[in-house]
């Protein structure tokens, strides 16, 4: 009888383990910083423009993903991915201690926070291309949808723990301090690749040349596949219209008046509930035969508990309909990971990566601006609302038009 695979496969091999782990400190020191200058944004304007600053938020960083994102995935394509890794988290440390060195001073500003949130934009914007490229190379592929189910626990774990941790710093201390603690963060995944050994090398024929067209031909290949192209098209629809972060200080202070305390338990209750759907996902992810049906309801669940979030004026109720948004967008995030990881070809994948990554990132970046935008005009409550309608909407239109999608199955 032939045993059934354990859970965290994919850890038992060192060079993944090791990224992992690192990737997992860094990253809960980023989402602190996320909440942090979401928090420190409301406190640097006035009353009656808080919603408009906090658009403004997601603005600044999105327009280093549109700028930067193909250029990014060509260069994951085309250069070593950990040398390359290396530069972009060096370079992160030097913004987040930068931000910091500010903030502990009492010389920050708005244009200040602004200015260094684009720049960590445009350094994550190389970043991740190359590290969803460079991860699947150190596990064999019949352990890669263990390896990106362990990701996504990753993602979502440190998205519990960076703003609950945000919450207390800040409540206890400063806004600075969590500013510093992200910079440390990035000497740990640092020192963990540095601690990689045995590499494989890419072959230069492997590699992709630093080029126009090389970016293009990125764009092509996710365009072309209809599969790959409808799961980012749902991503950014979905995250477009019912991303409440960027208000989330808005309903800790004004909303359902609990405080930093309270916004740190906000911000942290969607990724909770990604994390415990993430530990079934490990298990389940290989057992789900209709992978697209899935997918497509989990999208809708998401935007369905969007809407209550908006109507809630109780903060548990308000944390459990963020909690279960965070559990439906787990199940969508695996499966299309899942996707497109299998679908695509290693000396394609920085740059499927950069264009997804337009979408995915750049939707909940837009959708903070517009979200702002739509609470300065007529209330955070139905901003809110208003976005988890379009959310359920934008999700059964695409899975009306692209009927591969509702019907994609298990290979």
């Amino acid at each position: 009888m032939v045993s059934e695979p354990s859970l965290l496969v994919a850890l038992q091999h060192r060079n993944f383990r090791l990224l992992w782990l690192g990737t997992f400190i860094s990253m809960a020191g980023s989402m602190m910083r996320t909440a942090a200058i979401l928090w420190h944004v409301s406190l640097l304007v006035p009353e009656g423009k808080k919603a408009l600053a906090l658009g403004g938020v997601g603005l600044v960083r999105v327009v280093p993903i549109v700028v930067c994102s193909l250029f990014a995935g060509v260069a994951a394509d085309a250069f070593d991915r950990r040398r390359l890794l290396l530069v972009t988290n060096a370079v992160m440390l030097v913004l987040s201690s930068s931000l910091a060195l500010l903030t502990l001073t009492g010389m920050s500003s708005l244009p200040a926070v602004y200015t260094l949130a684009a720049l960590s934009g445009a350094a994550a914007t190389f970043d991740n291309p190359a590290r969803n490229a460079f991860f699947p190379t150190l596990v064999p592929r019949e352990h890669l949808p263990n390896a990106i189910s362990l990701n996504s626990i990753l993602f979502q774990a440190a998205s519990v723990l960076g703003p609950t941790i945000a919450g207390l710093v800040i409540a206890n201390h400063s806004v600075g301090l969590v500013y510093a603690i992200d910079a440390v963060s990035f000497l740990v995944l640092i020192a963990s690749l540095l601690a990689l050994r045995d590499v494989p090398e890419r072959a230069s024929s492997a590699r992709s040349p630093l080029s126009l067209r090389a970016a293009w031909e990125g764009v092509v290949f996710v365009f072309t596949r209809p599969l790959i192209r409808s799961s980012m098209l749902l991503d950014f629809f979905a995250t477009f219209f019912a991303s409440a972060t960027a208000l989330l200080p808005i309903f800790a202070q004004d909303v359902l008046h609990v405080g930093a305390h309270g916004y740190g338990l906000l911000s942290s209750a969607a990724a909770a509930g990604a994390v415990v759907t993430s530990l079934f996902m490990v298990r389940f992810v290989d057992r789900i035969e209709q992978r697209g049906k899935v997918l497509i309801a989990a999208a809708t669940m998401y935007g369905l508990v969007t809407i209550a979030f908006g109507l809630s004026r109780v903060f548990w109720l308000s944390f459990a309909c963020l909690f279960l948004s965070g559990a439906a967008d787990m199940v969508s995030t695996v499966l299309r990971n899942v996707l497109r990881q299998l679908a695509t070809p290693d000396e394609m994948r920085g740059r499927m990566t950069s264009v997804n990554m337009m979408f995915f990132m750049g939707g909940p970046q837009l959708g903070e601006l517009e979200a702002g935008l739509v609470a300065q005009a007529l209330g955070p409550g139905l901003s809110v609302v208003s976005g988890g309608v379009g959310c359920v909407l934008a999700v059964l239109f695409i899975g009306w038009r692209t009927p591969s999608l509702v019907q994609y199955r298990k290979e």
